[in-house]
């Protein structure tokens, strides 16, 4: 089978490794890929966004199925384009993954079926937002509508920051046209929980949870990333907690966009939090998260090949989807200065020892040396019986890779070792 992933990250990474292991598979096909991604798989330099280009080449060169793993052409509808050429995929069409392109979609459509969240005012009026600030609870969260790259997000513990983020957003633009529309949410506390979970939008199977580390710095402090490291599973996550999610969030959600005629079929994504009051959804995302994908596959038993396949084919029912009981963690290695300011280009050294456990996310390849490329480089992942043995063994890895400014957090998983202690 000739396989093609759209993306060039370490999720894409991790995915096609995973692919890797179906013996049915002959070749793979990575647009636009990357430079460390190129030992596993053909790269071709077909951007993500350009789904004419993409809908061309699978057609050219005769794909016999394509996994889409980014928002940006889920939401743009590469899945349609291909489909309509006859191009089986994984991935929701465009009606569904509107799931995460328009938070008020989201919003609107838990309060319409009664799934828990935290409560709400969207805004197209940027004096309204700021008029209803004046009284609304601090901190609040304000939330541009559309796309943001993951950093659309702002947590405004003062009025006046709230004011600024809704400024930022409305006024100058910073996030584009995903700022037209902005939501001001209710801000929840509790412990964070995402739970991925493959959907043929009939059956619904959750992977194994995971703690996603957001800060840049130690200790949670910093700016807001992309994520800077994940552990799985998440020990806030317990049988009860995933029997009740199943009940009041993942089924309804399924449910509920088949009953608006957008039928979910792919990896659907919930960002979770655990309150007071129980589990609330903060997010959905249609597709893997990024670096959440880099520890839930490595624990995942069953064929990933054939588990998307079934999801396709709307067999899921009727397909095994195993996890290993073991744990994971994986620590991002990333450039200084990172989430802003940052150089590249810089050569990277990764042992042969460590190579199958690291999932590049930002490299080139340049006169067959391998150089930093992005903010976030690299993830390193070691899978083990206990979560402490899990990190220590990603932290030894770490120190086998170098590269100049290079940088990491030295707490990822201390949060959930303190969880499993409690």
């Amino acid at each position: 089978m000739k396989i093609m992933v759209v993306g060039g990250g370490g999720r894409e990474h991790a995915i096609i490794k995973k692919i890797k292991e179906n013996k049915t598979v002959s070749e793979i096909f990575a647009l636009p890929g990357n430079g460390d991604i190129a030992a596993d798989a053909t790269c071709v330099n077909i951007g993500a966004k350009d789904i004419p280009a993409i809908v061309a080449f699978a057609v050219a060169n005769k794909i016999d199925y394509a996994v889409v793993a980014p928002d940006d052409p889920l939401v743009l509808g590469c899945v349609d384009a291909l489909e309509e050429k006859g191009i089986p995929c994984f991935g929701p069409r465009a009606n569904a993954a509107v799931i995460e392109g328009s938070k008020v979609f989201s919003k609107n459509l838990m309060k319409k079926y009664g799934i828990p969240t935290a409560t709400y005012e969207v805004f197209d009026d940027m004096e309204k937002a700021l008029s209803y600030l004046e009284t609304a609870p601090i901190p609040t969260v304000i939330k541009a509508d559309g796309l943001a790259l993951g950093k659309g997000v702002i947590i405004a513990m003062t009025r006046d920051e709230a004011k600024d983020a809704v400024k930022s957003m409305m006024e100058d633009k910073v996030f584009g046209a995903s700022g037209d529309h902005v939501v001001i949410e209710e801000f929840l506390t509790g412990p964070e929980v995402s739970v991925l979970a493959f959907t043929d939008g009939k059956t619904l199977v959750p992977m194994v949870s995971s703690m996603d580390h957001k800060r840049a710095g130690d200790n949670d402090t910093g700016l807001n990333t992309g994520g800077m490291g994940t552990v799985a599973p998440n020990p806030y996550y317990t049988e009860d907690l995933a029997e009740r999610c199943m009940k009041e969030i993942f089924l309804p959600t399924m449910n509920a966009m088949n009953a608006e005629g957008r039928t979910f079929k792919g990896c659907l994504y919930f960002g979770l939090m655990i309150t007071e009051n129980g589990p609330k959804v903060i997010e959905y995302n249609c597709r893997f998260g990024d670096p959440e994908t880099q520890v839930v596959l490595p624990l995942l038993e069953s064929d990933l090949l054939t588990v998307m396949q079934a999801v396709t084919n709307e067999t899921l029912a009727q397909t095994q989807v195993k996890f290993s009981k073991k744990n994971a963690c994986c620590v991002i290695m990333a450039s200084k200065g990172y989430p802003t300011a940052y150089e590249k280009g810089f050569v990277m050294t990764i042992p042969e020892t460590v190579q199958d456990k690291v999932f590049v996310a930002g490299a080139s390849l340049k006169d067959g040396k391998l150089l930093t490329n992005g903010g976030r480089v690299l993830g390193v992942t070691a899978v083990s019986e206990t979560l402490e043995t899990a990190i220590d063994t990603a932290y030894s890895y770490v120190k086998t890779i170098s590269f100049d400014n290079a940088y990491y957090r030295n707490d990822i998983g201390q949060r959930a070792l303190a969880a499993k202690k409690q």
